[in-house]
């Protein structure tokens, strides 16, 4: 979600690349909260963080719920930046819930790129 947000809105200025220390499959609330944005993730699929090798990266954004130190580290950064999210994966209750829980996840990650990046 929050790579597409970012090549959504500052796709002019920023390309950004997901991946994660232990990719989870694509959830549908991800899908349908995004989509709410005109934004589709449909095709997107969970990548690691080994598959980058050695490529080189002007930012490293880590959103691991907990805090930094959770987080996996990548050397091919030049500045890296914590941003803790909540994990809806781990939401239970009905699926009210779990969208509540995705858009709210969303709208931080939004808010987060919009006053970090703009």
């Amino acid at each position: 979600m929050a790579a597409a947000l970012v090549n959504s809105l500052l796709g002019e200025s920023y390309e950004a690349v997901s991946a994660g220390s232990s990719p989870r499959p694509l959830r549908p609330e991800a899908v349908q909260v995004m989509k709410e944005l005109g934004i589709d993730i449909t095709g997107h699929r969970p990548t690691s963080i080994k598959d980058l090798g050695d490529e080189r990266f002007d930012f490293l954004v880590t959103l691991c719920p907990d805090t930094e130190e959770m987080c996996p580290f990548y050397p091919g950064a030049r500045e890296v930046m914590h941003h803790g999210v909540n994990d809806p994966p781990g939401i239970d209750g009905d699926e009210r819930a779990r969208l509540s829980a995705y858009r709210a996840m969303r709208d931080d990650i939004r808010g987060f790129i919009e006053s970090t990046f703009a």
